[in-house]
């Protein structure tokens, strides 16, 4: 009789622990997919949401804007980061087959800094001078003021958001055969870091170890390194917004997680990555 008083009593809890966890709440997943400029700030946002968001799990991807852009198509992701604005025939995509043009939002703002090494004499330089420069038609350093030396170019690989951008307002035409594409702004300032004669270009948050280089519109105009005041004032000439994209106006948890990224402690962990926010 006893045992069967126990059986039953370890029945019974065994019952109730099953039906508890019938009842938990399933984890909410929200796929983060696209700019690699900003993958290390999604990654943060991530992380620090999910300390008081237990029940959320939110799983952040690189790869470039174009593959996150390319990803919310097909429907393999939430959420795509990109450093650009999308394409008038990447929106026809998304209406074709969501019937939405997609939902875009700004969510921070970074200077694209120009990388030179730290021997490099040269301080300033003009948007005509960088274009000249990755274009191909200035080829020595000499012709901008620095050393009598070939210039070494380094930059982004055509998925990049920060590609198209730098190709679209500041090189205004193709880029040169010999610049050489390397996956990420990491690589490009590490490249840079080596190369006496290097310039290179991307986020204004992966500029460590390298030398910034001023930069002015034209040849009477102020030069300005990208920073929090000359971004906000507008003054820095190569200041672009970083994006999210939905296929449609966000609900429930991906909702609550976008709110937050704009909340005051959403955009304080934008400065604290190195970019700048966008209040």
């Amino acid at each position: 009789m006893k045992k069967m008083k126990k059986a039953g009593v370890s029945l019974g809890i065994l019952m109730i622990a099953l039906i508890g966890f019938a009842f938990m709440p399933v984890p909410q997943k929200i796929t983060v997919k696209g700019s690699d400029t900003m993958v290390i700030l999604a990654q943060k946002w991530a992380e620090v949401y999910m300390k008081s968001h237990q029940e959320t799990i939110i799983q952040v991807t690189g790869g470039g804007s174009g593959t996150g852009i390319s990803a919310l198509i097909n429907g393999s992701t939430d959420i795509c980061n990109s450093s650009r604005p999308m394409k008038q025939s990447e929106m026809d995509k998304l209406k074709d087959r969501y019937a939405s043009l997609g939902i875009e939002i700004p969510c921070a703002k970074d200077g694209v800094t120009i990388f030179l090494n730290s021997s490099n004499p040269v301080k300033e330089l003009t948007l005509k001078q960088l274009s000249n420069i990755f274009s191909g038609k200035t080829k020595n350093w000499k012709e901008v003021g620095g050393p009598d030396a070939d210039i070494k170019l380094y930059g982004r690989e055509n998925s990049s958001g920060t590609y198209v951008f730098f190709k679209d307002n500041v090189v205004r035409t193709d880029y040169a055969a010999s610049c050489q594409t390397l996956p990420g702004t990491a690589a490009v300032v590490n490249a840079v870091s080596k190369d006496k004669y290097g310039i290179g270009y991307g986020g204004a948050a992966y500029a460590a170890g390298v030398k910034h280089c001023a930069v002015k519109k034209d040849d009477k105009s102020t030069a300005y390194v990208a920073n929090a005041e000359t971004v906000k004032a507008g003054q820095y000439p190569i200041t672009r917004y970083l994006y999210m994209y939905l296929r449609n106006r966000p609900t429930g948890e991906i909702k609550a997680y976008i709110d937050w990224i704009l909340s005051p402690e959403g955009q304080k962990l934008v400065t604290e990555i190195g970019y700048f926010p966008v209040k």
